[in-house]
């Protein structure tokens, strides 16, 4: 064998053990890291459709969320969650948002995904449409209820 070939079966050796991952991350592309990445990612395409039921059907029945907060005032239970959305969400107009996937962790039927969102809207006042733009860290908290991974706080 010749030098050029033991290079190419070793480089070949090497890639079939090197580590997939998710597209756009350095997360062990696994099966239920890629459930929960896939979860997210419908995520932000039902809220970029400003699409209620379809965030919804993304979020289990035990869903609650302090909100990072000691004040049960601003907690939000899934009956809560979803007056929100319905109130809020029709507000921003021409929403584009980002989400970086920066951490999955899958401890059983449980997960957390840690990401970086950047969005982009205009809200509707009574006499203009104002531009608007948040960023910031958000972790989502997942379980697996009946095979199928749900959103349980962070939204």
């Amino acid at each position: 064998m010749n030098v050029r070939a033991t290079v190419l079966a070793a480089a070949l050796a090497v890639s079939a053990c090197a580590p997939r991952y998710l597209p756009g991350t350095e997360i062990d592309d696994t099966k239920d890291n890629r459930a929960v990445y896939e979860l997210v990612l419908r995520y932000r395409e039902a809220l970029e459709k400003r699409d209620v039921n379809g965030i919804l059907a993304l979020v289990g029945p035990g869903y609650y969320d302090t909100a990072g907060t000691t004040d049960s005032g601003d907690d939000l239970d899934r009956a809560r969650l979803e007056t929100a959305l319905r109130e809020e969400l029709p507000k921003a107009e021409n929403l584009k948002v980002d989400f970086t996937i920066r951490r999955i962790e899958v401890n059983g039927d449980e997960a957390q995904a840690e990401i970086f969102f950047d969005s982009f809207y205009r809200v509707k006042t009574s006499t203009v449409s104002v531009p608007r733009r948040d960023s910031d860290v958000q972790r989502l908290r997942l379980k697996r209820i009946d095979n199928q991974w749900k959103f349980v706080a962070g939204l």
